[in-house]
């Protein structure tokens, strides 16, 4: 008779089949682990960095979501798994590929949203990160009609104004959420080559070659919003950044790629 015996694997404890002399064991099945153990620890580093960047500077709240492409598989994105954004940790981000389907999803939550990552990484090669917030300042510029324009240097990358999907174009009455592909591929479409696009009745979506460029255009896009809505308020004739003043900032470097900002933002969530 086949005796029973119980061994200990880590925490957890199993009950196993003692076999007799001379029998064989079946080899054991390997368990997939979470990707982000295999992914670069750096890349990781900095995407829980940008998630907390977003979350201090309160672009976002309880939701949101910041992506970045994988260096080693282009491929594939980084995204956390479904959590409050200022609580991510390095545990918590996960491979998907363009599908939007996790590589290895260990049970985790995912964001129903992460089709606009996935969509967009598909149609825009050129883009290395995403963010999507639903930051107070950009509602009125996805209702009205009211266009959102460049109206100091910081915020230059807007260029000649930010379109804005209407979800109800591209899927009907929906709950404004984006879902599923087909609604990823009309939001990546409403974006075309653009750095940014409005979603009416629920936020933006911003694009960028890097982590440090995408965060830093979510926060200076927030901030013109702001800046322009106020100008609105006095009544005024607003100055906004003419198309030749537009071209010169950007062929200075879009400040840098953001990389003093980045460093600042970083030093103030990370090493505290």
């Amino acid at each position: 008779m086949i005796g029973r015996k119980i061994v200990t694997i880590g925490a957890v404890l199993v009950l196993c089949a003692a076999l007799p002399a001379g029998a064989r064991r079946a080899p054991a099945l390997a368990v997939q682990k979470p990707s982000a153990e295999q992914l670069d620890p750096q890349l990781v580093g900095d995407l829980v960095a940008a998630n907390r960047i977003l979350a201090f500077q309160e672009i976002f709240e309880g939701y949101g979501h910041v992506s970045v492409r994988n260096a080693r598989n282009p491929d594939r994105y980084l995204l956390s798994r479904s959590i409050a954004p200022g609580l991510v940790t390095p545990a918590d981000v996960m491979e998907f590929d363009l599908e939007s389907r996790p590589i290895a999803a260990g049970g985790r939550s995912l964001y129903s949203e992460r089709f606009i990552h996935g969509e967009i990484y598909r149609s825009r090669p050129d883009v290395h990160a995403v963010v999507h917030n639903h930051a107070a300042s950009i509602l009125p510029f996805g209702i009205t009609g009211v266009p959102l324009r460049p109206v100091y240097h910081m915020s230059s990358f807007v260029g000649t104004g930010v379109p804005v999907f209407d979800i109800r174009r591209a899927g009907g009455a929906t709950d404004m959420l984006v879902s599923t592909s087909a609604l990823g591929r009309e939001l990546a479409a409403t974006l075309g080559k653009g750095p940014a696009v409005l979603m009416r009745g629920h936020g933006a979506t911003v694009v960028g070659a890097s982590l440090p460029q995408v965060v830093g255009r979510t926060i200076y896009l927030d901030l013109n919003a702001k800046v322009q809505l106020q100008a609105m308020q006095l009544g005024g004739t607003i100055t906004y950044l003419s198309p030749d003043e537009v071209e010169k900032i950007l062929a200075g470097g879009e400040q840098g790629s953001y990389g003093r900002d980045w460093e600042f933002w970083r030093q103030q969530v990370m090493e505290k």
